[in-house]
């Protein structure tokens, strides 16, 4: 992890509010543990525990990237009925220390699923 004020600090806090990701209507993901990346200029990213979310609806595809701050990351593709959201879905399986605690977790595309933060009292 980059010390505060680099220009690609990574930072990772408990979230404290309900997330929720959908596709066409089918629940992928619910929890109240996820975890928020910030890193550098980024929108937040979400994590969410393997353990909240449907891994049926995922299949892992061949597609991989590397980032130098986190490490490698494999991707899955989300199928509900016909549809298929592509390389929706990444995680990093052996993070760099500096981030090890996002190991176990996915994080999702915003852009191709639906995620919503729900408050607790909302």
């Amino acid at each position: 992890m980059n010390a505060p004020g680099h220009a690609h600090a990574i930072a990772i806090a408990t979230h404290p509010h309900r997330i929720r990701v959908t596709f066409h209507g089918a629940v992928i993901a619910d929890t109240r543990q996820a975890l928020v990346l910030k890193e550098g200029q980024l929108p937040p990213a979400y994590y969410i525990p393997r353990e909240d979310v449907r891994m049926a609806h995922l299949r892992r595809t061949t597609h991989g990237t590397h980032c130098p701050f986190k490490g490698d990351a494999s991707y899955f593709s989300v199928c509900v009925d016909d549809r298929t959201a592509e390389h929706a879905v990444w995680t990093y399986e052996a993070p760099f220390e500096a981030v090890a605690s996002i190991k176990q977790y996915v994080s999702f595309d915003r852009d191709k699923l639906n995620v919503t933060e729900e408050p607790e009292n909302g």
